[in-house]
């Protein structure tokens, strides 16, 4: 079963690739002020706590080996 984010993933590139490609640049300029918005009212992480959870993660074993980072991103 997929990860939830991954779902999500699938369904964002699901609704893109449905989207005539005329109104594609507007659709990015949505997503672009999207996440403009979304960072301006939560800040990214420090430095240190982006250590500390990325630590957290390989202790706990949350981690992917890097040969299969780009796994599935070639497009048909």
């Amino acid at each position: 079963m997929p990860a939830p984010a991954d779902d999500i993933t699938e369904q964002l590139h699901s609704e893109i690739e449905r989207t005539p490609s005329r109104y594609r640049p507007l659709l990015l300029r949505s997503v672009h002020s999207f996440r403009d918005g979304v960072e301006a009212d939560e800040s990214w992480p420090s430095a240190s706590e982006s250590l500390r959870e990325g630590w957290t993660d390989a202790l706990v074993g949350r981690v992917s080996p890097v040969v299969t980072l780009w796994d599935g991103i070639d497009a048909d």
